[in-house]
């Protein structure tokens, strides 16, 4: 049996093993997918532990950490300087960075080569920000008074990266003007403050689709006033699923029906509610 884990610290209760369980299962693959807990500390000895799976998955705080422990790194590992997800190739470790593909694939159809507005800019805003000017997107970095440094040197950095891109910051408070669409990139109306919502009524008006990064809950206040308008909202339950779809790509070559993947999307919501009660 084939063993795949994710890591991290605190782990704490994740949708992971539900999800590629289910993966698994449609491949038709003998599996197993455990958590496994490592303390910073004990990060950069744990290569051992790592060669023991085929393939694993790396969250908070360790994307970074993992990296010297990698014999090769894929173009999205390399562009991000962080990896999430790692190969097993026959003792060669190679790290890759599946995020961005789960925003690419759960955010398909939506505008991201128009004008876009980014809420926040922290880790997957500095990666959705950079993918959305790799793919044609005049950005707005929305953000508040003390992260405007933060959003200076995200900017710089996409400008680098993405030659010609369009980027402005603004204050979060002060947003205005039209967007095709908007991107809540702030962990504002994650699950238990699920009253709160990082944007005025006229900013969501303004804006064509919503994309909220937040899976709990799945559906969050921004994106329930979206929908309420009548506009496209995707939350971040899809981005969670498809990143874990493109690892079992990366892994052993898994294909997956559309519909399927769909399944388990609603799947991981009715997780995510039975988990708040």
């Amino acid at each position: 049996m084939d063993k795949f884990a994710l890591t991290g610290h605190p782990l704490g209760h994740s949708m992971s093993p539900l999800i590629h369980e289910r993966l698994f299962a449609l491949s038709g693959l003998d599996a197993e997918y455990s958590l496994i807990d490592i303390e910073p500390k004990d990060i950069t000895e744990s290569r051992p532990l790592i060669l023991q799976h085929k393939g694993m998955n790396v969250t908070i705080p360790h994307k970074q950490a993992v990296i010297h422990l990698m014999d090769e790194l894929g173009d999205s590992a390399l562009r991000y300087n962080s990896v999430n997800c790692i190969k097993n190739d026959n003792g060669k470790l190679i790290g890759y960075n599946t995020d961005c593909d789960g925003f690419l694939l759960s955010a398909e159809g939506l505008p991201i080569g128009g004008n876009v507005a980014i809420l926040g800019c922290g880790g997957v805003g500095r990666m959705i920000a950079i993918e959305t000017a790799l793919h044609g997107g005049n950005i707005t970095l929305a953000v508040i008074p003390q992260d405007v440094k933060t959003a200076q040197l995200l900017m710089a950095e996409i400008l680098e990266k993405s030659n010609g891109a369009c980027v402005r910051i603004t204050d979060i408070s002060e947003l205005d003007g039209k967007f095709d669409l908007l991107i809540n990139a702030t962990p504002v109306g994650m699950y238990p403050k699920t009253d709160a919502c990082a944007v005025s009524d006229k900013v969501i008006e303004n804006s064509g689709s919503v994309f909220d990064v937040i899976y709990n809950p799945i559906e969050t206040l921004l994106m329930k006033k979206a929908r309420a308008m009548g506009k496209t909202a995707v939350g971040g339950a899809a981005m969670l699923v498809y990143q874990a779809v493109k690892a079992h790509e990366i892994w052993y070559g898994g294909k997956f029906r559309s519909e399927d993947i769909d399944n388990i999307i609603t799947e991981v919501g009715k997780a995510v509610e039975a988990m708040n009660k």
